[in-house]
């Protein structure tokens, strides 16, 4: 059983539920940390801990075959909890998805391939994962989720094409993106990007 650390509202008195999910060699205690920055007070806040801090051994832009079976294992985490919160009465619109960098791509992989009207996400640093962006993989209607993804140009980690790619694949599944390249930011997250994602997806 992975754990899964839990801050904000308690879920039986909150609207909303944020599921907050870290990069390489982070942590859940590290990611719930952001959430000061963040117009949160009214969501309950749910952040997994990956095994190892990582979510996959590979970089993102390797064969999806090489970061198995460890991705899909991570995939099926994420799915899990949205489904366990569905059960407790939580619709998909009340649900928000954050990540940083692997943390940042594996949440938009999961969204990607489970597309439903989502309350928001955020990708600080990330993109889709894989060696290629096959459309054919992918499935679901956005139905206007509104999505945050900032990144640095240049980025070690993501390259810029990669963000755009991800950013075509999630509008023609009908999500409402704002993607922000921040020249020379560097592998972290902005205060721009804070300021960004609490006006785009969090604000009231």
């Amino acid at each position: 059983m992975q754990e899964i650390l839990k801050a904000g509202k308690p879920l039986e008195a909150a609207e909303k539920v944020l599921i907050m999910v870290h990069g390489r060699g982070g942590s859940a205690e590290d990611i719930l940390s952001l959430a000061a920055e963040l117009n949160t007070a009214a969501f309950a806040l749910i952040a997994p801990q990956a095994k190892g801090n990582s979510w996959y051994p590979q970089s993102f832009l390797a064969p999806r075959a090489a970061n198995e079976p460890f991705l899909s294992g991570s995939l099926s985490f994420l799915e899990d909890i949205v489904q366990d919160l569905e059960e407790k009465g939580f619709s998909k619109s009340q649900i928000f998805l954050l990540g940083f960098s692997q943390g940042a791509c594996l949440t938009l992989e999961f969204a990607a391939s489970n597309a439903a009207r989502f309350g928001g996400i955020v990708a600080f640093t990330g993109g889709v994962i894989g060696d290629h962006v096959d459309h054919n993989n992918y499935k679901g209607d956005f139905d206007g989720t509104p999505i945050f993804i900032g990144s640095s140009d240049p980025d070690f980690h993501v390259p810029v094409n990669r963000v755009k790619e991800s950013t075509i694949l999630l509008e023609g599944m009908g999500a409402k993106v704002t993607e922000v390249i921040y020249k020379n930011m560097g592998h972290t997250i902005s205060r721009q990007e804070i300021a960004q994602v609490n006006k785009l997806i969090f604000g009231e």
